[in-house]
């Protein structure tokens, strides 16, 4: 699916420290180095058991775009040092006006239930190429990715009831609305209210009228007629511009005009009050009147907690609008995905030749003092175990450690608690997340359109627990290391801390 927002060249959105450290690779002569990243996060959003992963496709677009442009390098040539020269020489800016990327990509396909410290995305070629993605593959997958897990928490609680996006005024800017639009109705929205987002994504549109168009008239009567007059095919009034029980008992009225038209009254709005109060007694009203298939639809500031509590209230409500708190994320305004260099390929002596005995990849990793922030090194795949009710595990495994292994058994660990292992033999049914995208620089990988990545969405979630669903203290799903990459990991972690306190 081509993602038209993407179409031209944004090479240049990327931090400075990556454009330096391509100057650095390259001065060095090790820009084409082979190299292998891991994009991941190191915990759920929103305090819940699992996120879904979304903002593929417009990195998909984002690399097939990639360039730097004449006016890109002319920029490039005014950046200056600390002493006033010129911060890259001129070769340097030959090369990047000649640079195509020929990177490996692997990525979790979008609509994919996905939890902490699984790959997300691994990249795998020249160091300088596979540095100058580092910024745009996080800022495209963190924000989607975050958006998209809002909305499948919105959806799990609104259950059948349609829910709607409705956020762009509040949004985080022009680029912030439309990725925000799409990322929901992946996550589970039935429409948006953003008319952009329709053209661009093909997602339904959907919305009401403002306060101002009853202000602009005489009475809300007046406003409600006049309105119903102008798309008697499309009216859904918003009754609480001055008394909302009022304002419904003025819909009803123009609800009848309609109906001798031979049109209906699609729905009313509430916007503010008690929501629960005034959507029990307009909907005693709507029935008492004959409409009794008029929705009744609530926004002001709502959330996956509101609406939970309004349901538990009884309220009357079966449409939601959805705004500020979805599409800027409110409770928690980012993901914190990172990326880290996880292998370098290994460099033999000046006319030494392979001899199948030497290890191919030098494997690298973070330390940290906090145990979450210490990385986890290898060429890393995912394979998620399931049975006939739904998913069981994922357990990350390296590549080359794990070739030709698949018919063995599988062991687990828990790298929280490595006392804590599961094993899965040679007949347990998984899948490997991470699929193909990109070949040498080459697009591999048709991407779904966006009414089956929602689609998918919906089947990962039934597949899971419903403990992991949870808001309040979600069970957490298990993910574990496979025993090789663990051993090696923590071979790892004791060669490097040997090595600091030799220091």
């Amino acid at each position: 699916m081509t993602n038209k927002l993407y179409d031209t060249s944004l090479s240049l959105l990327t931090d400075l420290y990556q454009v330096t450290m391509a100057y650095g690779y390259w001065k060095t002569k090790t820009s084409e180095k082979e190299a292998v990243f891991n994009l991941y996060f190191r915990k759920n959003p929103f305090n819940g058991g699992f996120t879904i992963a979304c903002g593929l496709a417009n990195v998909m677009g984002y690399i097939t775009n990639f360039g730097f442009s004449k006016k890109d390098l002319r920029y490039l040539r005014t950046l200056t040092g600390n002493d006033g020269e010129p911060l890259f020489e001129e070769a340097f800016i030959d090369y990047l006006a000649e640079l195509k990327l020929t990177c490996d990509i692997e990525a979790i396909p979008e609509g994919t239930v996905v939890f902490p410290n699984e790959p997300l995305v691994r990249v795998r070629g020249p160091i300088l190429q596979c540095q100058l993605l580092e910024t745009p593959l996080l800022n495209l997958i963190n924000f989607e990715s975050l958006i998209a897990t809002k909305a499948a928490r919105l959806r799990l609680v609104a259950e059948k009831d349609t829910l709607l996006e409705f956020g762009l005024r509040r949004a985080q800017g022009v680029d912030g609305g439309m990725t925000a639009s799409r990322a929901a109705y992946i996550g589970g929205c039935d429409a948006t209210s953003n008319v952009l987002a329709g053209k661009l994504y093909d997602i339904p549109v959907r919305g009401t009228h403002a306060h101002s168009w009853v202000m602009s008239f005489d009475d809300e009567q007046q406003a409600f007629d006049a309105y119903a007059d102008a798309l008697p095919n499309n009216v859904t009034l918003l009754v609480d511009t001055y008394d909302s029980l009022k304002g419904v008992r003025h819909a009803i009225e123009t609800g009848r005009k309609l109906v001798q038209r031979g049109h209906k009254l699609a729905g009313i709005r509430l916007d503010s009050g008690d929501l629960a109060y005034l959507s029990i007694e307009a909907r005693k009203l709507l029935d008492e009147a004959g409409f009794q298939s008029t929705s009744i639809v609530a926004s002001n500031d709502l959330d996956e907690t509101i609406i939970n509590s309004l349901r538990q209230q009884g309220a009357k409500i079966n449409v939601w609008g959805v705004g500020t708190k979805l599409v800027t994320a409110f409770d928690q305004p980012a993901l914190g995905g990172v990326y880290k260099l996880a292998a370098l390929r290994q460099e033999l002596p000046a006319g030494q030749t392979p001899n199948g005995k030497q290890p191919t990849w030098q494997y690298k990793m973070k330390l940290s003092e906090q145990a979450i922030k210490t990385s986890t090194p290898g060429i890393q795949q995912v394979r998620r175990f399931r049975d006939e009710r739904g998913f069981l595990a994922d357990m990350i495994y390296d590549l080359e450690s794990m070739n030709g292994q698949d018919s063995k058994t599988a062991v687990m660990i828990d790298p929280l608690d490595f006392t804590k292992r599961r094993r899965f033999d040679a007949t347990q049914d998984y899948d490997d997340l991470l699929v193909s995208v990109f070949q040498a620089g080459t697009c591999v990988y048709a991407s779904p359109d966006v009414h089956t990545v929602r689609e998918r969405v919906q089947t990962q979630l039934a597949s899971l627990h419903p403990g992991v669903k949870r808001f309040v203290n979600p069970h957490t799903y298990p993910v574990g290391l496979e025993k090789g990459l663990h051993e090696l990991k923590t071979k790892l972690i004791l060669t490097l801390r040997e090595g600091q306190m030799q220091v």
